[in-house]
C-alpha cells in the first residue's frame, strides 16, 4: 500500500492509495473498456451510422467516455487532495458539466425516437433520418453548452485575474463563490431536468397507448419500446439525483472533510458509474442487430487474428 502526500493551506495530508481507489480504477477501466468495443463496432456496418437510434447510442458512448475520464481524474485530485490552478479546473469542470448534459438530453431523444417509430411509424424515416439525428445532435450540444456558460461568466463578473492563478481543490463547489450563484446552478439544472422528465413521460404514455391497442409482433416490439423507455427514465431519474448530491456535499464539506471524501466516492459509485453502465446494456447488448456486430467484431477483429496466428 503506497501513500500520497500532498499540502494543502499549508498543512500536510496524507492519504492511502487503498481499496476504495483501485475499485474505482478497475470499474472505470471495465466501462472505458466495453464503450470503445461499443463504439468500434457502430463503425463497422452503414446500418449503425445511417440511423438515428445508433447515432444517439454511440453520442451517448463518447460523452460517457469523456466524462468518466475526466470525474474520475477530478476524483482522485480530490481523494488525495492535490490542488491544481484554476484555470484547468474550470476547464474541467465545464467538460465534465458539458457531458454530463449531452448524455442525459440525449437519452431523452432516445426516448422521443422510440415514439416516433412506435406511435408515428409512417413518419419515422422522415422525421429519423440521418441528417436530422446529425441536427439533433448538434441541438443537444449547443443545449448542453448554455447551464456552465452561465455559471462561467457569473463566476467572470465576481472574481479578479489572479483568482484563476490560484491553486485549489478542483470541484464545481470550488468555483461557487456566492450563495446565489449555487441558486442559479440549482434553478438551471432543474429546469433542463424538468422539462426531460416531461418529455420522457409523454413518450412513456403514448407508447402505453399504442401498447394496449396493438396486436401479436406490433404487441411486442411496443412493448419493448416501453421497456426501452423505462430503462431510460430510470437512468434520467439517477442523473437526477446526481443533480443534487454536489448541494449535500457540499454541506458536509462544512462540517467534515473525511465524512466528504467517503460522500463523493459513494456518489460517484451510485449515480456516475451506475447510470453509465446501464447504456451499453440498454442500447448495446439488448439490440439484437447491435449485439450480433460485436459478436462478429470481437471474434474477427484482426488483433485477435494475429495473435492466434502467433
Amino acid at each position: 500500500m503506497s501513500n500520497n502526500t500532498s499540502v494543502v493551506g499549508g498543512q500536510i495530508s496524507k492519504r492511502n492509495i487503498n481499496d476504495k481507489v483501485i475499485i474505482v480504477q478497475i470499474l472505470v477501466g471495465i466501462f472505458l473498456c466495453i464503450n470503445s468495443m461499443l463504439i468500434a463496432t457502430f463503425f463497422t456496418k452503414k446500418i449503425f451510422y445511417t440511423n438515428m437510434r445508433y447515432i444517439l447510442f454511440v453520442t451517448t458512448l463518447f460523452s460517457d467516455c469523456v466524462y468518466l475520464i475526466i470525474s474520475n481524474l477530478l476524483l482522485i485530485l480530490t481523494y488525495f487532495a492535490i490542488p491544481i490552478q484554476t484555470w484547468p479546473c474550470l476547464f474541467f469542470c465545464l467538460l465534465s458539466s458539458l457531458c454530463n448534459y449531452v448524455t442525459s438530453l440525449t437519452l431523452t431523444a432516445m426516448s422521443l425516437e422510440r415514439y416516433v417509430a412506435i406511435c408515428m411509424p409512417l413518419r419515422h424515416a422522415e422525421l429519423c433520418s440521418t441528417a436530422r439525428a446529425l441536427q439533433g445532435v448538434l441541438i443537444i450540444h449547443s443545449l448542453s453548452f448554455i447551464p456552465y456558460t452561465v455559471i462561467f461568466f457569473m463566476l467572470l463578473s465576481s472574481v479578479t485575474f489572479s483568482f484563476f492563478t490560484q491553486h485549489i481543490i478542483c470541484s464545481v463547489e470550488s468555483l461557487i463563490l456566492h450563495r446565489w450563484q449555487g441558486h442559479v446552478r440549482s434553478a438551471i439544472s432543474q429546469f433542463y431536468f424538468l422539462i426531460m422528465c416531461i418529455l420522457i413521460a409523454f413518450s412513456y404514455v403514448q407508447i402505453i397507448k399504442v401498447a394496449k391497442a396493438a396486436s401479436g409482433n406490433n404487441k411486442e416490439s411496443t412493448r419493448k419500446g416501453l421497456r426501452t423507455v423505462i430503462l431510460h427514465a430510470f437512468q434520467l431519474f439517477l442523473y437526477l439525483i446526481h443533480l443534487w448530491t454536489p448541494f449535500i456535499e457540499a454541506a458536509i464539506l462544512e462540517i467534515n472533510v473525511n465524512v466528504f471524501i467517503s460522500v463523493k466516492y459513494i456518489n460517484y459509485i451510485l449515480f456516475i458509474l451506475a447510470p453509465r453502465c446501464l447504456s451499453p446494456l440498454i442500447y448495446g447488448l439488448r439490440d439484437e442487430a447491435f449485439l450480433l456486430e460485436l459478436k462478429h467484431w470481437l471474434f474477427s477483429c484482426p488483433f485477435k487474428a494475429n495473435m492466434l496466428k502467433l
